[in-house]
């Protein structure tokens, strides 16, 4: 059989780019689970959005949500109209540890329909978290419905968060044995 790419062209630039993805295990501390859940939360909903570039540590991107879709920009809103962008969500910055964070704007943090909608969200994963026999099993080493980017970024979330929680002693356990060792931890504090 013949080899559709004798020369290996294109695949340097995709290693390149996974191994860039993996560059926050240099810098993954360990995390507690509430820090584990929330940012891979966070991370997860910023991943859901459609964007087509590759985001850079450090970097402000701004979040929007049209009526059928979020999306991540590199336009600020003072230069999008709403009519074009959407309504603007909030603020990313994809951290040195690959996770992203989200700070919401003023407007949807005081928008009650919207937080009640993003609680609702938040809970489904919550059930998801306990429904899962271990934490790191809803991880996203692999999301074949992401674009290249989005996916490259899953992979980097999921393996700063895997050796985080490794760092930790909570790899392999589920949400809720992960909860108890806070639980436990708490207590031992109180003593």
């Amino acid at each position: 059989m013949n080899n559709p790419n004798p020369d290996g062209k294109g695949v340097s630039s995709v290693l390149a780019t996974l191994d860039e993805a993996r560059g926050g295990l240099a810098v993954a501390a360990p995390k507690q689970i509430d820090q584990v859940t929330t940012e891979l939360f966070t991370s997860l909903f910023v991943l859901e959005s459609e964007f087509r570039f590759k985001p850079v540590v450090g970097k402000t991107y701004y979040l929007y949500r049209q009526p059928e879709r979020f999306w991540l920009g590199l336009t600020p809103p003072a230069m999008l109209g709403e009519t074009v962008a959407g309504r603007f969500i909030g603020h990313c910055v994809l951290q040195t540890d690959m996770t992203w964070t989200l700070e919401l704007a003023e407007a949807v943090a005081a928008d009650d329909e919207f937080m009640a909608w993003l609680a609702a969200k938040r809970a489904a994963f919550e059930r998801r978290l306990g429904d899962a026999e271990k934490v790191d099993d809803i991880l996203p080493v692999y999301e074949s419905r992401l674009s290249f980017y989005r996916r490259a970024s899953a992979f980097g979330v999921a393996h700063s968060l895997s050796r985080s929680m490794s760092a930790s002693g909570i790899s392999g356990l589920s949400y809720d044995e992960a909860r108890g060792l806070l639980t436990d931890a708490a207590a031992r504090d109180d003593d």
